[in-house]
């Protein structure tokens, strides 16, 4: 045999080699970015060692219902992640009124610093001997991440200092001066309240890697703006879209009924920072509801007051309910609308305004007659009930345009677009806000979202995703709030029609009840026509074996793999687990809302996965960000070990781990091209 016979076979050999693991082109691509075995190598070795690093802690939240100072306080001390850290630095050698000093400067720098200096006679001892507190726990924290994840959550101002703090030893006398020299030049140059705030927030920042958002922002409490804006800043989140926000990405996409939904709701709370925020134009609903209900006392819409508010006197809580009578009728011919052009949802019989006998003031339901509370109804015409009048159209049209040129609302529904879906499957976690639906024996509902398209479990919830995005499809016009690369497989007129169906269809994965007894509940005396009947997924879900199903369904695998969702209040005074189907399922409605505090007995529960397990945490109700910072009043937590791993999770043992291995093994075999002059190193 020849040499170069020999070369040729032993060149096919490596040709085939190569073309089993990876493509010839890709490995082209590859080297690109990694250009020589000394490149190839390097990046081989940092992957390597970051997937030995402890496992990120995720922080899990659901239901935040636009309470804004609940749920930055929560993001703050990370469910009390940060105290968690704190008792274990200094466990003895600090007391209790310093460590809940120092947790609430971490929370809160800079207006504690403020009530700090005021009482401090010698601040200059103070900043020493905080700094160093704070630079320990900073380097606690950042102990998961490589270096240059650290470097790059580092405010310009003080990169190098905070780095250098943080990777020096003290215990070496030498590195001992320097830090001390360090710290001291911080104070004598005037730099401590501001270095003190971006350490803080480094530690904020290090202590959640990741955060989950199981739905609903919007709705009830008075700053979902506020949580927006906070989100947007975040570095590192997503969202599993609620009901409720769906409600909002509906109006912003122009759907009537769900605008109208959005300000009945945002009336019957007296709630309308968010609407003013996002520049909402209500005068004209004013006018119009004072025209028409002038002379109607409106006892049944009566703003649900969550608390005392001195702006809400008589005349005030008078006009409120006269604009929530005038929405609510309007919404009612809205969705009316909505469900004949879709007889296919079957909810015609929800257009109630059709049922009720105007002389005898009683509606028929199923077949039964029921007493009306009301029956005062000028814009209703017996004849064709859900016809709008011109006025009523007329305020309809400026409420729609007012929605839709509201940059700051389309600002935030392309934050929800860009960072949310219907459902994600993270490290085994399988997300979603509400349900799945299910048949009465907890197989996988077939659900129709569009004529001819059924899909159930996986599927239903990927197309509903794929609906919703098709509702921003561009129209060419200024109000579109999305581009022409968004799915066209869904025509856009339906597609913003379906965010109804999202709100309150039977089938729907946001909702899954019987019914949205919104017209009973205001209209009618007999309070068991209120019952909306859950679906089978609320009445399955303690079943291991269906919650086992769903799993399946959805490809989440891994000996620990979860169902966790919100969405439904856990009532813990009643006895009621979070912990549900053996472990399977974590119901974690955070419970901010301060509507549900009395039903519940407490403020709801977050999750928090970090790498040694998970840790489900209960709340009670917050009080105020002032208590927090003025008394350093945390919210009281009880945290419950829910699963703990018998070693420390790594990287390795995550998705992000399994992203790392492939790309080791590809770049193992660009090291293997080079070594046999498949591919040319390209040397500068």
């Amino acid at each position: 045999m020849t040499s170069t016979h020999h070369y040729d076979i032993e060149r096919l050999r490596v040709d085939e080699h190569c073309s089993e693991i990876a493509d010839r082109h890709y490995l082209q691509l590859l080297s690109q970015s990694f250009p020589t075995i000394a490149d190839a190598a390097k990046e081989i070795i940092n992957l390597e060692a970051i997937m030995n690093l402890p496992k990120g802690t995720e922080h899990f939240l659901a239901d935040l219902h636009g309470e804004s100072e609940a749920f930055q306080h929560v993001l703050k001390n990370a469910s009390g992640n940060i105290k968690r850290k704190v008792n274990e630095l200094f466990g003895n050698d600090l007391r209790e009124s310093e460590k809940k000093e120092l947790c609430t400067l971490i929370y809160y720098p800079e207006q504690k610093l403020e009530l700090i200096k005021a009482r401090e006679q010698d601040i200059d001892d103070w900043y020493r001997i905080t700094i160093h507190q704070l630079v320990k726990v900073c380097r606690d924290v950042s102990s998961k991440y490589t270096r240059s994840k650290v470097r790059k959550s580092l405010p310009d101002d003080f990169s190098y200092i905070i780095e250098e703090l943080l990777h020096e030893r003290t215990d070496d006398q030498d590195k001992a001066k320097y830090v001390a020299v360090i710290v001291n030049t911080i104070i004598s140059t005037g730099r401590a309240d501001e270095f003190i705030c971006a350490i803080c927030n480094v530690i904020q920042r290090l202590a959640i890697d990741q955060l989950h958002i199981l739905g609903d922002i919007y709705d009830r409490g008075p700053g979902a703006h506020k949580i927006m804006d906070t989100l947007r800043q975040y570095h590192s989140w997503d969202i599993q879209w609620g009901n409720h926000d769906i409600l909002w990405m509906g109006a912003s996409a122009g759907n009537d009924a769900c605008i109208c939904n959005v300000l009945r709701l945002c009336l019957r709370y007296s709630n309308l920072a968010t609407i003013e925020e996002y520049g909402i134009n209500l005068v004209p609903l004013a006018t119009f509801a004072l025209d028409v209900y002038g002379d109607d006392p409106c006892e049944e819409f009566i703003p649900r007051l969550l608390k005392p508010d001195p702006r809400m006197d008589d005349k005030t809580l008078q006009l409120t309910a006269r604009m929530h009578k005038a929405i609510t009728v309007i919404q009612l011919k809205q969705e009316a609308r909505i469900f004949r052009r879709h007889p296919e949802w079957q909810m015609t019989d929800r257009c109630l305004f059709s049922a009720i006998d105007y002389e005898r003031h009683t509606c028929t339901i199923d077949g039964r007659e029921y007493e009306m509370r009301s029956c005062h109804f000028p814009t209703i015409d017996p004849a064709d009930p859900d016809a709008m009048t011109p006025d009523e159209e007329l305020l309809m049209q400026k409420l729609h345009h007012s929605f839709r040129i509201s940059e700051k609302l389309h600002k935030h529904i392309r934050v929800l677009l860009s960072h949310g879906c219907m459902y994600a499957i993270h490290n085994s976690n399988l997300l979603f806000h509400a349900s799945i639906p299910l048949a009465d024996d907890g197989s996988l509902k077939p659900v129709e979202i569009y004529p001819g398209k059924t899909y159930q479990g996986k599927e239903l919830m990927h197309n509903i995703g794929m609906m919703i995005r098709a509702a921003f499809q561009s129209d060419n016009s200024k109000l579109s709030i999305a581009n022409s690369q968004l799915p066209t497989e869904y025509p856009r007129d339906y597609a913003r029609d379906y965010f109804l169906y999202l709100w309150c269809g039977k089938d729907s994965p946001l909702f899954d009840k019987s019914k949205m007894a919104t017209f009973e509940r205001y209209f009618l005396k007999d309070k068991d026509t209120y019952r909306e009947e859950k679906g089978n997924y609320f009445k399955l879900r303690d079943s291991a074996d269906v919650c086992d199903r769903i799993l399946d369904a959805f490809g989440v695998e891994g000996p620990n793999r979860h169902i966790i969702n919100g969405h439904v209040p856990v009532h813990a005074s009643k006895g009621e687990n979070p912990i549900k189907a053996g472990g399977r399922l974590m119901v974690i409605d955070g419970g901010f809302s301060e509507a549900y505090h009395s039903e519940t007995g407490i403020a709801g529960y977050t999750l928090v996965y970090h790498s040694r397990g998970f840790q489900l945490v209960q709340h009670e109700p917050f009080t105020s960000q002032r208590d927090a910072i003025v008394r350093e009043t945390d919210i009281k937590s009880t945290t419950q070990i829910v699963e703990m791993s018998a070693h420390r999770m790594l990287v390795a043992d995550t998705d992000k781990g399994r992203e790392l291995k492939a790309q080791v093994a590809d770049l193992k075999e660009l090291l293997y091209a080079y070594r046999h002059g498949i591919i040319t190193e390209k040397r500068s």
